[in-house]
């Protein structure tokens, strides 16, 4: 077997940038002989070529309210933070420099390169068993399936099974090659693979696993019940988080002021960090008002994870910020985990009209959110009300962790749910309104450039 150069992969330093020529730009550090099944082990174990996400969701979010000038001024007087301002108030493009390439679609596209590279080298190595080659394809799968999940919620248009075949999705890479076709594929197709991935992957990886970070069976059922549920498929949502539930319930007890290291937290399924973190200013995520009176003081997670602004950040800001950052000193955590299953078994049940049981596991979790002189239950008066119920407590649980953005994308049509929101930005305000488009990020002109075939979102 030939050397194949894919030291790459475990330094994740693959780019999607491919010109008329439909070429990968990666840059190499040296090589890897494919031939022991050990190598593999060895890359997908550098979990840092894995684990990073993209941060723009948390930035469109409902969850932030940036008003104070000072902080305006600073992410408008630099390129570097241009891209925040933008994305904040929702505009095309966000990165305004043809030159400037998108930090999110590179970490995705760079996992996805990287999973590529064993799902296709594996199977055809020397040694290990057919086993032990099933367990580590089936760790890049998920690796793959997660990129996607990701991708596609960022830059396709939320999902509708009536438009689904013909909407926009993203390009759907599926071999570790320097020339293949960078056309969309619509968001049926990237959905389907999606979940063809998981389905596959549960099938060999284990029961449990001694690092969050490294898949197991509960990440994949994680992940499975988070697509259908961006999916508006409540039943299996609710099935698939049942499944992880069943080998993963630890909740975290914030009552005891204290959160471990993101890989030692016993309630992640699935670990994965945004790519930045905004805990400084002028990129820190003030947060909204109508946020804060969610949470109230007394919930764990406001004492937690947020902050005064003015004592932290300097007295040209106010209000209070996301903090969460600044504990362990560790990017926010944006995989899947033990409440994400609980809340959405919760919304499974309330969508089949069951409010009783969906309340008693958005308790469960409250309980573990608040000192016991503090707690009180929540009840709902009806399915809706449960409905509207799960997902605030979705919200209080995820803020600045990229679901409430997803949540805004897939509920954005729901009566429920449905509003326009405004922002002002140096005297100008802008406008999401629910039928618009901006609820799908653009891509970024660095790419369309280069990629004629790559169309862009209106």
């Amino acid at each position: 077997m030939k050397k194949l150069n894919i030291a790459v992969a475990a330094l994740g330093t693959m780019f999607l940038a491919a010109g008329c020529s439909k070429y990968v730009d990666i840059k190499t550090q040296g090589s890897l002989i494919p031939g022991q099944l050990v190598n593999y082990r060895y890359l997908l174990n550098n979990t840092g070529s894995f684990e990073t996400g993209g941060y723009l969701p948390d930035i469109a979010s409902a969850d932030v309210d940036i008003v104070d000038n000072d902080q305006q001024v600073g992410a408008s007087s630099s390129t570097y933070t241009l891209y925040f301002r933008n994305c904040y108030n929702w505009q095309s493009p966000i990165y305004e420099n043809s030159l400037d390439r998108d930090r999110d679609w590179e970490a995705y596209y760079s996992t996805i390169y990287n999973s590529n590279v064993i799902i296709a080298e594996v199977p055809g190595v020397a040694d290990g068993t057919a086993e032990e080659k099933a367990a580590l394809v089936a760790e890049a799968l998920t690796h793959r399936a997660d990129a996607y999940l990701n991708l596609v919620n960022e830059y396709g248009k939320p999902y509708k099974a009536a438009t689904a075949s013909a909407d926009l999705g993203v390009p759907l890479l599926l071999i570790p090659t320097l020339d293949q076709s960078l056309s969309r594929a619509s968001v049926a197709e990237v959905y389907s693979r999606i979940e063809a991935d998981l389905k596959t992957a549960a099938l060999s990886l284990p029961r449990a696993t001694q690092y969050n970070t490294i898949p197991g069976k509960a990440a994949a059922w994680s992940l499975l019940a988070r697509m259908y549920l961006l999916m508006g498929n409540y039943p299996a949502a609710g099935l698939y988080a049942d499944s992880a539930l069943s080998l993963k319930s630890t909740l975290l007890d914030l009552t005891t002021g204290t959160v471990p290291l993101r890989r030692s937290n016993p309630e992640t399924i699935l670990g994965k960090i945004a790519g930045t973190s905004f805990s400084w200013a002028p990129t820190t995520l003030r947060l909204s008002q109508e946020l804060l009176d969610l949470l109230g003081p007394a919930d764990m997670r406001y004492q937690l994870f947020t902050a005064d602004a003015a004592s932290m950040l300097g007295a040209g800001y106010t209000g209070r910020f996301f903090s969460y950052e600044r504990i362990n000193y560790e990017n926010r955590s944006i995989g899947t985990s033990v409440p994400e299953m609980m809340l959405i078994k919760a919304e499974s049940l309330a969508r089949a009209g069951n409010a009783g049981a969906a309340m008693d596991l958005v308790n469960a979790l409250r309980q573990k959110r608040f000192q016991p002189a503090d707690y009180v239950a929540l009840s709902a008066a009806d399915a809706n009300d449960a409905i509207v119920k799960v997902v605030q407590e979705r919200r209080r649980e995820f803020f600045c962790r990229f679901l409430p953005w997803f949540d805004q994308r897939r509920l954005k049509d729901d009566p429920l749910f449905t509003k326009t929101y405004t922002r002002t930005w140096q005297g100008v305000t802008y406008t999401l309104e629910p039928s618009g488009n901006r609820y799908t990020f653009p891509i970024a002109q660095y790419y369309i450039k280069l990629n004629p075939e790559l169309q862009q979102n209106p």
